[in-house]
């Protein structure tokens, strides 16, 4: 790649997230370009392709050969079957959560991703916001006794995102990613995971951090919530402090994904949110899940 030029990067998928966030992020540029799309159903990837001036390629072969990094856009399982091969290919991976639908798919990327010694980076939206950041900074510097938070919304009660892996796994899997990391990384390292409910309605975890800390986590997708909703309260003995998501522009932190993943494939070392973090919340999902 020549210095300054963008990354040409491929797009696997080409579903309702592909083209609400992956497709117009990467095209929008300047650090990235668009350069091809590829999805099994190939209508989709043209249409998607035509869009931003990309290629729609043939095969996910023919993908991986126009571009210098790949992401994905699509269900866990799939994700798990293709990401290993484009990994030994060398391509860098934008990588979307979970890493699979179970431990060991997961735990097959990251191996691959050490092995290959590719850059890879996690697609976990909220922790490029601005407001996040900040709320993290600052919780950085607090004592934190518990913490308490949810993420809640309605979208497989119907709609684009009511999808079959979502529906089968329910909030777990799809929106303990975000919860859990968001979690760890303002009240420190998770040791261990209980939970109850059922993850297709309401799921409760009680997380007993390394430190002592304890915190809650509520997770449900099929609520009927005037908009979606993540929230974190940090409670000590000095301060309380809190997270929200409402009023929030999720658009704010796509830009900032975009440059730290081209920054990180130009220099060839993956960020903190990587592949390995990717599995490290596998583990913890699968704890959940009493797996």
């Amino acid at each position: 790649m020549t210095a300054g030029a963008p990354v040409d990067i491929g797009l696997i998928g080409a579903g309702p997230w592909a083209a609400a966030m992956h497709a117009p992020v990467l095209a929008a540029g300047p650090e990235t370009r668009l350069a091809a799309v590829w999805a099994r159903r190939h209508e989709a990837a043209r249409a998607l392709a035509d869009r931003y001036g990309a290629v729609a390629a043939e095969s996910a072969a023919e993908l991986v050969e126009r571009c210098e990094a790949v992401a994905f856009a699509v269900p866990p399982a799939v994700q798990a079957e293709l990401a290993p091969g484009v990994v030994r290919a060398g391509r860098a991976v934008l990588l979307e959560k979970p890493l699979a639908p179970t431990l060991e798919g997961a735990r097959r990327i990251a191996d691959a991703v050490a092995e290959a010694g590719v850059v890879s980076q996690m697609v976990l939206t909220k922790r490029y916001h601005p407001a996040t950041r900040a709320f993290l900074a600052r919780a950085a510097e607090t004592a934190v006794s518990g913490a308490r938070s949810c993420y809640l919304h309605g979208a497989f009660l119907g709609g684009d995102l009511a999808t079959g892996w979502r529906l089968e796994h329910g909030a777990l899997l799809d929106l303990g990613p975000h919860l859990l990391d968001l979690l760890e990384a303002a009240v420190g390292p998770i040791a261990e995971v209980r939970s109850a409910g059922d993850p297709r309605r309401w799921c409760e975890l009680t997380l007993l951090h390394r430190d002592g800390a304890v915190s809650q986590a509520s997770l449900s997708g099929s609520v009927r919530v005037a908009r979606p909703r993540t929230r974190v309260e940090l409670y000590g003995p000095d301060t309380e402090l809190s997270y929200d998501s409402l009023g929030l522009d999720p658009a704010e932190g796509h830009p900032v994904l975009r440059r730290e993943f081209a920054a990180a494939v130009r220099s060839g070392r993956s960020p903190a949110l990587d592949a390995a973090r990717g599995l490290h919340l596998q583990r913890l999902l699968a704890a959940a899940a009493g797996e």
